[in-house]
């Protein structure tokens, strides 16, 4: 198989939309991901996988603490920036919960200091101990086959 192939069967999965962010130095990073799941209860930990190549990868390094913010289906722009797909510049809102960055507005806010991390591959899996959440009443935004969808209703 190639690797478009792998790619367009992974794309299969339906999964929420994250903007994983860190602060270094005073300044806030944030990069959007769908590489995330929750791995424990008790402990509470989850997990995000960034990719070698990722600027993100040396900033959450160096931080040892990262947030993520799943995001709600009005912030698609949001998901945009984050991912490097708007290229003019555009203001963002960060709040704070616990001494970390969290994006303002977004469905549900975790924060985490890193527990341990593997490489596995072109990736690197960080697992991180949760040590607050905030999470409002909204409807998730979701990423499909390549496309930004919207939950329906029934």
């Amino acid at each position: 198989m190639d690797d478009r192939q792998f790619r367009n069967v992974m794309g299969k999965f339906a999964t929420g939309v994250t903007v994983v962010a860190t602060q270094v130095d005073g300044k806030v990073h944030g990069m959007t991901a769908n590489a995330f799941m929750s791995v424990s209860l008790n402990p509470k930990l989850i997990v995000v996988s960034i990719a070698e190549k990722a600027s993100m990868l040396e900033k959450i390094k160096q931080s040892k603490s990262f947030s993520v913010n799943i995001l709600a289906a009005d912030q698609q722009e949001l998901s945009m920036i984050f991912a490097g797909q708007l290229k003019e510049h555009r203001e963002v809102q960060f709040d704070w919960l616990g001494g970390i960055p969290v994006l303002h507005g977004s469905l549900a806010q975790i924060t985490c200091e890193v527990s341990a991390s593997h490489v596995e591959g072109d990736h690197t899996l960080f697992i991180g101990k949760v040590k607050e959440i905030n999470i409002v009443d909204s409807e998730p935004l979701i990423y499909f086959s390549g496309k930004y969808r919207k939950l329906a209703e029934e």
